[in-house]
């Protein structure tokens, strides 16, 4: 499964990088990370919540 997130991610940052340089929309990356980067938080503790670990020794 990580794999298959880390290569949705690079697709969907490719198809934004390509779309901005088209001029195709016209969004600031980094007004974008400044606005949502708690997100990126969130999805870290998802990610840790739901990873099989150890369960006691």
């Amino acid at each position: 499964m990580k794999g298959n997130v880390a290569a949705i991610v690079l697709v969907v940052l490719g198809v934004f990088f390509l779309l901005t340089n088209l001029g195709l929309i016209s969004i600031s990356l980094t007004e974008l990370l400044l606005t949502w980067w708690p997100v990126a938080l969130i999805a870290i503790g998802v990610a840790l919540f739901f990873t099989p670990g150890t369960k006691g020794k």
